[in-house]
């Protein structure tokens, strides 16, 4: 069923809300009042959607999520298994952290590691997460997708994928 246009704003304001005061404040800190405040959203309103701040936070990132995967299958088909396919990858999951805001703060020190590993590990296309090669790239990645977003996102994605590519080649 298609959800009401009214629904649908509803959602976004919050989502957006939740985004904005992560910016300055730690997600246990903020609450659903300080939300519901900025977003312009009765308190009610906001329980008729979500059944606390955490499953707002889960919405968000698996929306965050299934874009990212929509992102990386787009790139399928159009490249062979190998080291070409592993770049593009890299660079279109660089883009998607370029491009926007709600997956530059969920990447950021202030999201949630477990998040970040599920969008770093799509990435990398590694079927054993379990693995110590797979939780060594995921946390030096993240560590560096942090790093540069924090830095304010110089480098281009083309030059970050670049470097996770070169500097993944032993363990890949």
């Amino acid at each position: 069923m298609l959800e009401s246009r009214k629904v649908q704003y509803t959602r976004m304001v919050l989502a957006d809300g939740l985004i904005e005061l992560m910016k300055t404040k730690p997600f246990d800190s903020i609450t659903v009042k300080e939300l519901c405040d900025l977003a312009n959203v009765h308190r009610s309103t906001f329980y008729i959607h979500y059944e606390d701040i955490y499953a707002l936070l889960r919405a968000v990132e698996d929306e965050a999520l299934a874009w990212v995967h929509t992102s990386l299958a787009e790139l399928s088909g159009k490249y062979q298994e190998g080291d070409e396919a592993f770049l593009c990858s890299l660079e279109r999951l660089s883009e998607c952290f370029a491009k926007d805001i709600r997956l530059q703060m969920l990447m950021s020190e202030r999201g949630d590691i477990d998040f970040q590993k599920q969008v770093i590990g799509a990435g990398f296309q590694l079927r054993d997460t379990e693995s110590l090669h797979f939780v060594f790239l995921v946390g030096g990645c993240v560590s560096m997708v942090q790093y540069w977003i924090k830095n304010g996102m110089k480098e281009s994605p083309r030059e970050i994928a670049q470097v996770v590519y070169d500097m993944t080649a032993a363990v890949r």
